[in-house]
């Protein structure tokens, strides 16, 4: 058996450890990246149905409250159909636009719809999120996305827009708008769900990150004992 020596043992063992952690704190910061966005949790819901869209808001500064939230319904895909939920602290106000053309259903005609709800009178402290979440439906049947365009607003003034899109396959933007995902109606549930958004995966690479950080450590103790006892 290969025997390596208690110097050569040392370095090897602090090396390992010295790269699982590096590679644990940066799969870490990419994982907190990855939930630093205002997102939807869950992100998919089936076409023509009703759901409830919870928009989940992490705060990113570590000196200012988030003291606002804008959130902008598609009115290219209206929803006739909006409510809130009361959050503690939190009041909503509901903007409503008319339609260019009007949309019939089973209780008549409806001609102006929720465009825009904006939650302000909370705080939201550093290392926090709230989750403020809408009931909507239906949901249409004519696209497979509805893209909520957000303002995150700080006590400080700043004001971050959480507007942009990009194409599929292309590099996610800086600073992208909240998306649920249609599904259609008969769609089986379990494998709308299957695609992991950016912040599952951030948590998984962190969990992977973590883990090998630690076989480093154990490594280096090992090689470490095992040159005191030679």
């Amino acid at each position: 058996m290969l025997k390596i020596s208690g110097r050569l043992g040392r370095r090897l063992g602090s090396r390992t450890a010295a790269t699982g952690t590096v590679c644990a704190v940066a799969l870490l910061v990419l994982a907190g990246v990855a939930w630093a966005h205002v997102t939807v949790n869950p992100h998919t819901a089936p076409q023509g149905g009703y759901t409830e869209v919870p928009f989940r808001v992490p705060n990113e500064r570590n000196d200012a409250a988030t003291t606002q939230l804008e959130v902008n319904l598609p009115t290219d895909h209206p929803i006739t159909s909006v409510q809130t939920r009361a959050v503690p602290g939190w009041t909503s106000t509901a903007q409503k636009t008319t339609l260019a053309k009007p949309i019939i259903t089973d209780d008549g005609q409806v001609t102006e719809a929720v465009s825009k709800i904006t939650w302000t009178g909370g705080k939201i402290p550093p290392g926090s999120f709230e989750e403020f979440d809408v009931s909507m439906g239906p949901l249409p049947t004519d696209t497979d996305q509805l893209v909520f365009k957000a303002l995150q607003t700080y006590d400080s003034g700043e004001v971050v827009r959480w507007i942009d899109t990009a194409p599929p396959g292309a590099p996610e933007p800086d600073h992208p708008a909240p998306v649920l995902t249609l599904t259609p109606a008969d769609a089986d549930p379990a494998a709308a769900t299957t695609g992991s958004s950016p912040g599952v995966w951030g948590v998984v690479l962190g969990g992977v990150g973590i883990v090998l950080g630690i076989v480093g450590i154990v490594v280096g103790l090992r090689n470490r004992r095992s040159a005191t006892a030679g």
